[in-house]
């Protein structure tokens, strides 16, 4: 059985008999004023972070959510959409979708201002998603593209591409891991099914977005997950997991590469008002601006011993140099 017809079966079962302990059920739930969520929706949580983002939201976006899980997220975004068919959920389980939409029956009791017309659920792969080239504004993820092979996540976050609109923006939340995993845990399809044994480098996870395409990298958030131990899983050694919340934006490549966001800032503590590089950025006095890790390096490179620069965070939550 190949790994995509395990990962079906995972997440067949957790459709029929909801599983608090799959992926990162854990985490707190954040609610919006007169939002309820329905408990099912949130034991069918099979995400590792959030990928609902109010200013990516605004002007009525269509939303395009692949993997839907209990339809938690789809409830998020329709929140921000409120209208017919703003929000369009994929999902390759028969039974997920079927779960979703009757979860939206529980929702609209518990949400006056909800109905299940604004989402529209239909059954596709996200290798082959079933939507126009450039019809949407913001396409989202949670723990999905980690369970693909290189090439199938080429594919997946390709299709991505494909079907945002110019500036669209491309929301994920996925598990990460700095260290090379053995071969054993790596080739273990339940694993693999379970968003583990595909974790990528942020490196490597962020080099895959800006290959496709995507000229602008905003890394939102990085932290904990889940330790993977010899007692408990195939593995000779203890393997960190992080979680990171990434938004890949569809601008057009800058011609010296990527703006990829990591969380810098930097601050101008000179003699002057303000500090103009010449290149597009200005640094007010004793005002950190964020900056992407290219302008960081560019400001680095004029030797000035009156702009300070802080370390990546890997919390970017805009407002930044380019």
């Amino acid at each position: 059985m190949s790994y995509l017809e395990t990962t079906k079966d995972v997440y067949k079962e957790a459709a029929l008999t909801p599983d608090v302990g799959l992926c990162c059920t854990t985490n707190p739930i954040w609610e919006l004023p007169g939002l309820k969520i329905p408990k099912i929706m949130q034991e069918m949580n099979y995400g590792c972070g959030s990928t609902v983002h109010a200013r990516d939201l605004t002007n009525n976006p269509k939303i395009l959510y692949v993997g839907v899980g209990g339809g938690m997220e789809l409830l998020q975004f329709a929140y921000f959409s409120r209208q017919k068919s703003g929000v369009i959920g994929i999902d390759v389980v028969d039974e997920m979708l079927e779960a979703s939409q009757n979860n939206f029956v529980e929702a609209e009791a518990q949400n006056p201002w909800f109905k299940s017309e604004f989402v529209d659920l239909h059954k596709g792969d996200a290798l082959h998603l079933p939507v126009e080239d450039n019809s949407i504004d913001v396409a989202a993820q949670n723990c999905l593209f980690n369970i693909f092979k290189a090439e199938e996540l080429k594919k997946a976050i390709a299709e991505m591409y494909r079907v945002l609109k110019p500036h669209g923006r491309l929301v994920m939340s996925d598990p990460t891991c700095e260290q090379p995993m053995n071969e054993t845990l790596r080739n273990d399809e339940r694993l693999r099914a379970l968003c583990l044994s595909g974790s990528l480098p942020i490196v490597e996870y962020v080099k895959m977005l800006t290959d496709a395409g995507f000229g602008t990298i905003e890394i939102r958030a990085r932290k904990p997950y889940r330790i993977l131990d010899p007692k408990n899983y195939p593995t000779d050694e203890l393997i960190y997991i992080e979680s990171i919340e990434v938004a890949a934006i569809k601008d057009p490549m800058p011609a010296d590469g990527p703006c990829i966001f990591t969380g810098k800032a930097a601050i101008y503590f000179g003699d002057e008002d303000y500090f103009d590089d010449g290149a597009g950025h200005t640094l007010l006095k004793n005002q950190p601006l964020a900056i992407c890790d290219k302008t960081a390096a560019a400001l680095k490179a004029l030797g000035r011993d009156d702009i300070f620069f802080s370390e990546s965070t890997y919390h970017y939550d805009g407002g930044g140099c380019c």
